[in-house]
């Protein structure tokens, strides 16, 4: 008897789920601008939340804080801490642009990946001199990149982007307090 009163309610639940996920994927700074198309990308300002398209699913959305790309977090969510960005940046070893047809959705998550570490390490409580080091490699990775977030662009810096992220998994690995 219990079981067909928690029928409805898991009903809701699951419906509810439903529209939040399909209110929140794939939207773009414009509005109504209808089919994105993949070889598109919006030219990324502060405070907007411009996305690129592959395929059917999009990269994370512009940080109004620095202009570039960051994992979409809700409303009024708090940064990742620092050892949760640092586990997602180092599932990137795992992929590269060695296998075909990858290496555009690689270099647009080991940005977004470096961006969102960045971001957690200066909302860390341990407060940005601690991270001094990994900021300022992430800082030139995104002078160097100036705002351009086109594939070519990404991949004239895929050395960049690689070598980043090799140097802050070094500095890393002599703070074990920071990612355990």
């Amino acid at each position: 008897m219990r079981q067909t009163q928690l029928i409805p309610g898991v009903a809701v639940v699951l419906l509810a789920a439903a529209l939040a996920t399909g209110c929140s994927g794939g939207h773009s700074a414009e509005a109504g601008s209808g089919p994105s198309d993949s070889s598109v990308t919006a030219t990324p300002t502060p405070g907007s939340t411009a996305a690129k398209m592959i395929g059917s699913s999009s990269t994370p959305s512009t940080a109004a804080s620095n202009g570039y790309p960051t994992t979409p977090a809700a409303p009024g969510a708090a940064v990742p801490q620092v050892r949760d960005a640092f586990a997602v940046l180092q599932a990137t070893y795992n992929d590269s642009c060695g296998t075909p047809g990858n290496c555009q959705y690689f270099l647009n998550r080991l940005l977004t990946n470096l961006d969102d570490l960045g971001n957690s390490m200066k909302a860390s409580p341990k407060g940005t001199a601690h991270f001094r080091q990994p900021l300022a490699w992430i800082g030139q990775m995104q002078t160097a990149l100036d705002g351009d977030f086109t594939f070519d662009n990404l991949h004239k810096h895929q050395s960049l982007l690689v070598t980043t992220r090799d140097k802050i998994n070094t500095w890393m690995q002599s703070y074990p307090d920071d990612y355990r």
